[in-house]
């Protein structure tokens, strides 16, 4: 009997646990004595516990090998750019929305159209960011999700032109076959510049390449090739005879129908057909279609092969040496390929070990940690300002001058109180200087002379006798009374000693 095939999204398996049965309707109508029974197996052990990172590790490699450059298509919601460069959106449409990152190292196309509610095609990896828990597109490259309405722009114009007979085999020039000098129209930093330069040097080194550097890309450019297809008919018309160039290379790499729009605008068409020179269109791959190959005297089917074509007459003329170059190529290109397998196995057995991975991620949780502390810094300042505010309802209302105002107003009922209080001390001062006053004045010898006594003094000493021991037996005594005094010798003076 075969082998059940195992469905893609049955993880028990991988995941440590039991197998499902092969019948589950027959498993459920077992009968329930027979699942209870002593007979029945012992129940098997629970399946291992995993941890959260080996779990998330687990399915990041499952979705990681499964969906690798996918495209999906929809609409940009949520478009955030941070500081760094990196930019993360939502793509959704009407049922569904996915997570999304470009990083700013990925070189894609595209890159200024990244707005919100513009409908893109996005591929890219699916890969699991561990610290969310979270699925997410790595995208690698962007395109617009509009190419309909350019086809029929296209179709249009085609239209248009081929009425007015542009496109007719009897206006178109053949090229010089063994040209000298070249006048190349495409950008001085594309990969087809350095195809061409490189085809040239190796086919045809003495070939003098004129170049005049235009955008191949973008708003703009198709002005910008139309100026540069003038330019170089200008500088031939000023050339002397034979000195000129031979012809035009107009040419640029390979892209989608967006990218090589500029060289389907009926400007670069215009030009072309009133260049005095024949004009050699190189635009894109070869299933790669445009206005100007439809109006060039030649379109090449990408600017290698125009190179060749311009250089097969030299190369004709040394057709030994092209064989050996060719040879040459051909071993080189089959030991790229060689390498090319090789390189591309170990870059898919390295892929889940890239370090441009762990740096995505990195560089992820550093934005996030960026944000969580440009939060924390506005939160911080708002706090700050509120206490500055509160800070500065303190300052006012400790403010010099109010203090200065109720200081003076305390100031003055200070003084109002002292003046008050050295008025009441003073009073009394005064009324107690006046009742000393009298109070001397009452026992002063002047009232006790009033009362009818006296005081006797030595008149040569002016000392007071105070005992009638102390009268000098010679001189002169004085004797003052309340109204005058008088003097008396002492043999004048009958003395009685008061008895003890």
């Amino acid at each position: 009997m075969a082998s059940r095939q195992t469905s893609q999204w049955e993880f028990e398996g991988l995941f440590g646990g039991q197998p499902s049965p092969a019948n589950p309707v027959e498993s459920a109508n077992k009968p329930i004595d027979e699942a209870v029974s002593p007979r029945s197996p012992a129940p098997a052990k629970p399946p291992p516990t995993w941890t959260v990172q080996g779990l998330t590790r687990q399915i990041a490699s499952l979705l990681e090998d499964r969906f690798q450059s996918v495209r999906v298509s929809g609409e940009i919601s949520n478009f955030r750019l941070q500081g760094s460069g990196h930019c993360y959106f939502t793509l959704k449409d009407q049922h569904a929305q996915l997570s999304c990152v470009l990083f700013r190292g990925e070189r894609v196309s595209f890159r200024d159209q990244l707005a919100q509610g513009v409908r893109l095609i996005l591929t890219g990896d699916i890969s699991l960011y561990a610290p969310r828990g979270q699925y997410q597109l790595i995208v690698r490259a962007v395109e617009l999700d509009g190419v309909g309405s350019l086809q029929l722009a296209f179709e249009a114009m085609k239209a248009k032109l081929k009425a007015e007979g542009l496109f007719d085999a009897a206006r178109k020039r053949r090229p010089c076959p063994y040209p000298e000098t070249v006048g190349l129209v495409t950008s001085a930093s594309g990969a087809a510049l350095k195809d061409v330069l490189h085809v040239f040097g190796r086919r045809h080194p003495g070939l003098k390449l004129i170049l005049a550097p235009c955008r191949v890309q973008g708003q703009g450019a198709a002005a910008e090739i139309a100026r540069a297809l003038g330019m170089l008919n200008q500088w031939h018309a000023s050339c002397p005879p034979g000195k000129g160039l031979d012809l035009i290379l107009m040419t640029r790499g390979g892209g989608s129908l967006e990218d090589l729009w500029a060289f389907n605008e009926e400007q670069v068409a215009r030009a072309i057909a009133a260049s005095q020179l024949p004009v050699i269109s190189a635009v894109g791959h070869e299933i790669d279609f445009t206005i100007s190959d439809f109006v060039a005297d030649i379109r090449a089917a990408t600017p290698s092969a125009a190179a060749e074509l311009i250089s097969e007459g030299a190369v004709r003329a040394s057709q030994r040496l092209h064989e050996l170059a060719q040879r040459m190529g051909l071993l080189f290109n089959a030991r790229m390929d060689r390498s090319r397998q090789y390189l591309n196995q170990l870059g898919r057995r390295l892929d889940q070990r890239h370090p441009k991975r762990v740096l995505e991620g990195h560089a992820q949780h550093l934005d996030q940690c960026q944000q969580a502390l440009n939060d924390a810094m506005e939160l911080a300042l708002e706090k700050r300002r509120h206490r500055m505010q509160a800070l500065g309802h303190v300052m006012r209302t400790l403010h010099p001058a109010r203090q200065i105002q109720r200081n003076h107003q305390q100031m003055c009922h200070l003084a109002s109180r002292w003046q008050h209080g050295l008025k009441q001390q003073w009073q009394q001062m005064l009324d107690q200087w006046r009742h000393l006053g009298a109070t001397l004045h009452l026992l002063g010898p002047i009232q006790t002379l009033a009362r009818g006594y006296s005081i006797t003094t030595d008149s040569r000493t002016g000392k007071v006798l105070r005992s009638v021991q102390e009268i000098p037996s010679i001189g002169r005594i004085t004797t003052q009374l309340a109204d005058g005094t008088f003097e008396a010798t002492p043999g004048q003076i009958q003395s009685e000693t008061n008895p003890k």
